[in-house]
């Protein structure tokens, strides 16, 4: 039976998923990034990991197909279909050092890494989640630049599950850039 859940602009929520599910991310207003991190269902020491998934992928890429690994480098999901094909591997959420580093106004401001922790009731040092939908131009003399996410209203990934998970995932909180298009809007899960 499927189940939908749609999380609001600015917040996180946590979902529990069965092997053999798939899980569909949809940026309903379109332009908003996805914080999409997930840990081993009754085990927080094995999570996912961007640096193992780029690893094993050999690519900074997500593309169909592409196998997202735990630390452990354990397969832990599958891109089974994707309408964007743009999804950035190298960001940790956004928390409030980040927002007083860049824009000087982190007191306050809600926050992946927050929301995240707050779902899961965790308070995980760092988190470096899968930022579907976030858009990361790699330049060939290796400097980076947050461009606005090619997603539009309507489009989503799925993934399969390859083992039990616990998801922790929240809408990006980031408005002060193109991160987002410069707002922050909802993002709706499908499970199946």
């Amino acid at each position: 039976m499927s189940k939908e859940y749609v999380i609001p602009a600015c917040s996180g929520m946590k979902i529990d998923i069965k092997q053999g599910q798939s899980i569909t991310v949809i940026d309903i207003e379109g332009g908003q990034v996805v914080d999409f991190f997930a840990e081993v269902n009754g085990n927080v020491k094995e999570f996912l990991s961007t640096g193992v998934t780029i690893d094993c992928n050999e690519s900074l890429k997500l593309n169909v197909g592409s196998i997202i690994y735990t630390n452990l480098y354990h397969p832990m999901m599958k891109v089974l279909s994707d309408d964007v094909g743009e999804h950035d591997l190298l960001h940790p959420c956004c928390r409030p050092e980040m927002y007083d580093f860049f824009y000087h106004n982190g007191e306050g401001h809600p926050n992946c890494f927050d929301n995240i922790n707050k779902a899961l009731e965790e308070q995980r040092a760092i988190i470096t989640p899968v930022n579907l939908f976030m858009h990361t131009k790699i330049n060939a003399d290796g400097s980076i630049l947050v461009e606005e996410p090619l997603s539009k209203a309507g489009d989503k990934i799925t993934l399969k599950a390859l083992m039990d998970l616990t998801l922790g995932v929240a809408a990006c909180s980031v408005s002060e850039s193109k991160c987002n298009s410069g707002k922050c809007s909802p993002i709706k899960i499908v499970v199946d």
